[in-house]
């Protein structure tokens, strides 16, 4: 009897131990995952505006399409279960394209993560309407940088 319940116990340390060494081994996705990061971070970076500022029609359309592109990600159960509200804290004392400078980078950064080579042949039509969104909020925040240059 007492084998049995010191062997139970050493299973139950083994597999606890297993268990805990896989915790931070990421994913099937982390560049998805490390994309979804980027692109929460640059919409609040495009959301935020400063007092004297008022969002323009850029500046939503850009937005609509990082969301479009995040639902994409989402929408092939991809989703690491955070809300647009977590990222990074936005600089209060960013200028206006200074943000649109950093949010370029993070869409930039978004893009080359989701651009890696795709081993399910059922995911590359995602992965292009993805791209696509990106090349699109891309675009449109590049025309606002140059406005406020």
């Amino acid at each position: 009897m007492k084998i049995l319940i010191r062997f139970t116990l050493l299973s139950l340390l083994i597999g606890t131990c297993a268990g805990i060494a896989s915790a931070d081994r990421p994913g099937r996705h982390p560049h998805y995952l490390h994309a979804l990061s980027d692109l929460r971070y640059a919409r609040a970076l495009l959301e935020r505006t400063a007092m004297n500022e008022h969002r323009e029609d850029m500046e939503e359309h850009a937005i609509r399409k990082i969301d479009d592109a995040i639902n994409e990600i989402k929408r092939a159960s991809i989703d690491d279960g955070k809300n647009l509200e977590d990222h990074p804290p936005i600089d209060t004392h960013l200028l206006r394209g200074e943000r649109y400078r950093k949010a370029l980078e993070l869409i930039n950064s978004a893009h080359r993560d989701v651009s890696m080579e795709e081993d399910n042949p059922r995911t590359q039509g995602l992965q292009g309407r993805i791209i696509a969104h990106l090349d699109e909020a891309h675009r449109i925040v590049e025309r606002l940088q140059a406005k406020y240059r």
